[in-house]
């Protein structure tokens, strides 16, 4: 029986998690381990030396070059449009849009900073709602802006909320995954950007009558975190966390800021909102406005007209709470891109998708270059798709595919891409194949001398192709569609073993590679290990005494 000073696990006067806490403190005040300072927790054996932490100001230099950028903020909404121009083809309504709002926005973030009494002055966050089908740049937008003013940036999917955080993602882990984009730094990260994608798929009105997970107390769950709220960084749900707030105790240091406030945080939410324009539509009586007796759904254009005259009451009627909608203020309509917007990317915006396909065929020494008919073609195939600029992607890896396949083992070093590759792909592919098949049977030859080399790097033996030998593995290289260096290693995997022995018994190093031992590859090395093998017997056997010669008989 247990005396009443001993702490067992089953007391219940403790709830499970006090337990817990009790076990784990008593555990790290007896264990012999170093905890190293930082973001994340090593432990090391006893005795072993950690590596140096980084110098203060190490870590300060980066973020106080972030923190002076926003104290000082100046940019001017023409500034960051000018910026944007740059990434982004079309969409100037919204570009504009979002240049004035996120000026306003840094701007009294400014203003609270210089004036720590301007925070408690009213003031209505710049948040931000946009809405457009896939692919029209939302998302590279908002990647784009954070980029230029230098705060942290993170991106969340709202389908993944719930409304505890027990079924799905909480939504104060956005809050907690922005510090982990500001590498831990709270001061930082509280005046970062949360972009929150899929906004219309949490509209509550799906969900009526059914268990509320992703809808309705979603948004209510937003409100606050949206306008401003303290943000436990530290989850109920995440022991790892809780694990290092009381190792932090248990070391005696000052521990780290528990919460975020969102005050200064920009919110910005998305979402395609496919039915929102019938509903705009039946509220406007749109024969009025010109825009037609009937709505066509494969109008991409008009539906993003009708888009750009949402309200308030629409948003209500699409299934979101009037307070939800009211938090954000700033509503931005992007526009469906066409064919010649598509052309536009390729040519103009800086760091389009053409510089990842140029860079890709690089890796493998090959300078690849476009055609505009080339573009052009790429652009008409992509819009009709629809699904915006994702669809570039689309048509070039399902043209391109083979070449970054087939030319990094050929001799082919640059590449013109037309239009007559776009449109198809394996036709040109095996024309260029052919054009450069005498060039790559000299390459095959080299590579044949090449397998040699690593042959002897690995074993030290030398081989050497004759002639024969090398066009009978480059033929058999172009029958199977594979390597030179594949079949040599499928021809010659015995050898190594093979001619060691000879070596062994003859010390002989250099060997030729004949023709009949690309046809038969493992008789001929077993002719010559036998062909070793008597060598090495007639080198052990001494030779016989000649018989001496019968002498001549005389004479009778």
């Amino acid at each position: 029986m247990m005396s009443d000073s001993e702490d067992t696990p089953g007391n219940n006067n403790d709830n499970p998690f006090e337990q817990l806490q009790r076990q784990l403190q008593d555990m790290f005040r007896n264990a012999n381990f170093t905890v190293m300072p930082g973001q994340a927790e090593f432990f090391t054996e006893p005795g072993a030396k950690p590596p140096p932490p980084p110098t203060k100001e190490e870590e300060a230099d980066d973020r106080d070059s972030v923190l002076e950028a926003i104290r000082r903020f100046h940019l001017k909404p023409r500034d960051v449009k000018d910026y944007l121009d740059r990434f982004v083809i079309r969409q100037d309504e919204a570009k504009r849009a979002m240049a004035v709002a996120v000026c306003d926005h840094y701007n009294h973030v400014r203003r609270c900073l210089e004036q720590p009494d301007a925070t408690d002055h009213p003031y209505a966050k710049q948040n931000v709602i946009l809405l457009g089908p896939t692919g029209v740049g939302k998302t590279y937008l908002m990647r784009t802006l954070a980029r230029l003013i230098g705060v942290p940036f993170v991106k969340a999917d709202a389908t993944k909320f719930s409304e505890t955080g027990y079924v799905g993602y909480d939504v104060d882990d956005m809050v907690r995954d922005l510090v982990k984009a500001a590498d831990g730094d709270t001061e930082l990260a509280q005046y970062g950007m949360i972009y929150i994608d899929e906004i219309d798929k949490i509209a509550a009105a799906g969900n009526a009558g059914g268990k509320d997970v992703s809808g309705r107390g979603v948004q209510i769950n937003l409100l606050k975190l949206m306008e401003e709220t303290d943000v436990n960084l530290v989850s109920q749900t995440d022991i790892m966390g809780q694990m290092q707030a009381m190792m932090e105790m248990q070391r005696g240091g000052k521990p780290g800021k528990r919460s975020l406030n969102t005050r200064h945080v920009l919110f910005i939410v998305s979402g395609a909102f496919t039915p929102l324009p019938e509903l705009i539509k039946k509220r406007m009586n749109t024969n009025v406005i010109g825009f037609g007796t009937g709505f066509d759904r494969k109008d991409e254009a008009t539906e993003a007209e009708l888009l750009k005259h949402a309200e308030t009451q629409d948003f209500v009627k699409f299934g979101f709470e009037p307070e939800f909608i009211g938090r954000l203020p700033v509503r931005v309509a992007f526009d469906a891109l066409e064919e010649e917007d598509l052309v536009q990317i390729l040519e103009q915006a800086e760091e389009n998708i053409l510089c990842k396909y140029m860079e890709d065929f690089e890796g493998y020494g090959i300078k690849a270059t476009f055609t505009p008919k080339a573009l052009r073609a790429v652009a008409r195939r992509a819009a009709d798709e629809k699904t915006g600029a994702r669809a570039l992607m689309t048509i070039l890896e399902r043209a391109l595919r083979e070449y970054k396949f087939e030319l990094p083992s050929t001799v082919v070093k640059e590449l013109e891409i037309t239009d007559a590759m776009i449109e198809d792909p394996t036709g040109p592919l095996v024309e260029l194949l052919e054009k450069n098949r005498h060039a790559q049977r000299g390459l095959f030859i080299q590579e044949t001398a090449e397998f040699a080399k690593r042959f002897h790097d690995q074993h030290g033996i030398d081989l050497r192709f004759d002639p024969a030998a090398a066009e009978a593995v480059v033929s058999l290289a172009e029958t199977e569609g594979r390597t030179v260096h594949t079949i040599c290693e499928r021809l010659f995997k015995d050898f190594p073993y093979g001619l060691r022995l000879i070596l062994k018994h003859t010390g002989k190093q250099e060997f030729t590679v004949t023709e009949p031992m690309i046809a038969d590859p493992d008789g001929e090395l077993s002719k010559l290990v036998l062909e070793s093998y008597r060598e090495a017997d007639e080198k052990k056997t001494p030779p016989s005494e000649p018989e001496p010669e019968p002498e001549p008989e005389a004479d009778a």
